[in-house]
């Protein structure tokens, strides 16, 4: 006969990752004008992709009330459409718009993401509270997305979720219910309460972002992490109580039984590193460890051009590449629909190689349903290049290579075209920056007549003024009446 005297009850204290990330919302003062200005390119480029995601039907149908003629007082607006929704469905509908076409931002490292999918939750909490009377300014946006960055990229650094099967939006889902938490007023020990929710909160598999399986989830899977944040938050600020140990319960922790018992490791404190590191995908819609490729890929097309020669004349593509862009988009055979293309570096790189182009419409079924696509694919392989995958890693590189070598039918074989750094890397950034406004000019192009756009372009372009702005004021300019 044995005896148990059963579980302590003795609630600890709180994990130290989350009293530091609470630390880093409440004490941390941002003070660098490189964090700003970045943050303020990756605003107007976030809500341009979420406007560009508008003009996909399967993005529309998800967006809008959940009882079709809601509107709430005070509610948050969508840009781009006549909705006024409470911020919880109003963090899945900005979210989910931001996120659906995979043009936004990205940081890549152990772990991959797209950190401005935090925007989701904070302007939606930030309209509404601003359409309460709060004087929320853009420049409290764009502090809260500076650190929203920081908390997801600082967790993404050295710590591989992807590794264990956890999609990515585990991390938007916890950074922004810290940031929510701080716009919300919620105190020190509150967001230390949220953030633990976020943690023990139901996380997403990755399946929905890999053959064979690959959907269109992985669009609104964001969007949905954000709706949670804010809910969560909220319930926070009514009075529910937290989980200190949330992380190193044993058994019944998130290490223990989501990371194979594995701790998070950091390589640096939280500051704005993330944000001014950040990779701005301006060129191409693509999944962003192919967009180097993409872009080698319009090179070889002009090239073949130059000779009299088309897609129709290449035996085979070999593609250099990081181990990262192997384990994510190498995908044979049959690709069934839109976010299953958008994941394929073969159909990334035949369609540049055949038309000349690679934008949102590429993916639709209608542009698929070219036969020559699938046959170019065929002759596509990738090969790990271990320099790629080194550098990729390197905090002061964090290269994204991908190299082309094309032969050619009659034996040729051109000059490989190499490509490390993608025109949206920090490196290129006094050359991508014009780009990227040329992006969302042509994103806000296709929803306001030309009157909007120039009130628009005006207020986004004068970054002192704009920091000032009434956070409700800046959400008006992208309503439809």
């Amino acid at each position: 006969m044995s005896t148990h005297h059963g579980e302590s009850a003795i609630r600890p204290e709180p994990d130290k990752v989350l009293k530091d990330i609470a630390d880093y919302v409440h004490n941390y003062k941002v003070t660098s004008h490189l964090a700003f200005e970045t943050a303020r390119l990756c605003l107007i480029d976030t809500i341009g992709c979420g406007l560009e995601g508008l003009r996909f039907e399967g993005c529309a149908k998800l967006l809008g009330p959940v009882v079709e003629g809601t509107i709430v007082p005070n509610g948050t607006k969508i840009p781009g459409t006549n909705y006024q929704l409470d911020p919880i469905r109003g963090a899945f509908n900005i979210g989910t718009m931001i996120r659906y076409l995979d043009f936004n931002d990205c940081f890549l490292a152990a772990e991959w993401g797209h950190p401005s999918d935090n925007l989701g939750a904070i302007l939606a909490i930030a309209d509404h509270l601003a359409r309460q009377g709060q004087p929320l300014t853009v420049r409290d946006i764009l502090e809260s997305m500076i650190k929203a960055h920081e908390i997801q990229g600082g967790l993404a650094l050295l710590n591989s979720f992807n590794r264990v099967g956890l999609d990515h939006v585990v991390l938007v889902k916890v950074a922004s219910t810290a940031v929510v938490s701080k716009l919300l007023g919620l105190s020190h020990s509150q967001t230390i309460d949220a953030i633990s929710q976020a943690f023990v909160d139901g996380q997403s598999l990755r399946t929905y972002r890999h053959a064979p399986n690959t959907g269109p989830r992985k669009s609104w899977a964001a969007g949905d992490a954000c709706s949670r944040a804010v809910n969560l938050a909220l319930l926070v600020k009514k009075g529910e109580l937290g989980l200190p140990s949330v992380l190193t319960a044993k058994t019944w922790g998130f290490y223990d039984v989501l990371f194979k018992g594995k701790q998070f490791e950091f390589q640096m404190p939280f500051g704005s590193y993330i944000m001014e590191n950040v990779l701005f995908k301006i060129s191409y819609p693509a999944e962003f460890h192919a967009q180097t490729a993409v872009e080698a890929a319009h090179t070889i097309y002009a090239q073949l051009n130059a000779m009299g020669k088309s897609s129709d004349d290449i035996k085979s593509v070999r593609i250099r590449t990081q181990e990262a862009a192997i384990r994510i988009i190498d995908k044979q055979g049959p690709l069934d629909n839109f976010a299953d293309r958008d994941h394929a570096i073969s159909y990334m790189v035949a369609y540049p190689l055949i038309f000349g182009e690679l934008t949102s419409e590429s993916y639709t079924d209608k542009s698929a349903a070219d036969s020559r696509i699938d046959v170019l694919r065929a002759k596509i392989y990738c090969v790990e290049d271990t320099t790629f995958s080194v550098d990729y890693h390197n905090p002061t590189r964090r290269s994204i290579g991908n190299a082309l070598l094309v032969e050619l039918n009659d034996g040729t074989v051109l000059d490989e075209v190499v490509v490390e750094y993608p025109v949206g890397h920090k490196r290129r950034r006094e050359e991508g920056t014009p780009l990227l406004i040329d992006k969302f000019r042509r994103h806000v192009s296709y929803h306001y007549d030309a009157d909007h756009q120039k009130k628009i372009l005006a207020a986004v372009s004068d970054a002192e003024n704009l920091s000032k702005l009434r956070v409700d004021q800046f959400t008006d300019l992208f309503v439809k009446q």
